[in-house]
């Protein structure tokens, strides 16, 4: 087994999309992640020397973290907002019949 040049690794092309029968459900799917979570990662980076920047301050990270997030948190939000909103709405207009 060769293992090649290890300070300069050589990457294939990404994974490809599984063929499907329904194109179109797997490009929606698709387009709506890449809407929801536009970003990358953050991982690694340093900002002294040697130190990972989850040890040297965690307090960054997480806000990375959550800016890597923030599409999924508002759609989480969104979701428990029309969870509790529609039964009470339904509730509403069977009960209090105007």
């Amino acid at each position: 087994m060769e293992l090649g040049n290890i300070s300069q690794p050589m990457y294939g092309p990404g994974p490809e999309a599984p063929g499907s029968s329904t194109p179109g459900l797997v490009g929606m799917v698709h387009g709506f992640l890449r809407l929801v979570q536009p970003n990358a990662l953050p991982v690694g980076g340093t900002l002294r020397a040697g130190e990972p920047l989850m040890l040297c301050c965690p307090s960054f990270f997480l806000s990375q973290l959550l800016v890597y997030e923030l599409g999924f948190l508002v759609c989480m939000a969104i979701g428990l907002l029309f969870i509790i909103l529609v039964p009470l709405v339904g509730c509403c207009f069977c009960c209090c019949r105007c």
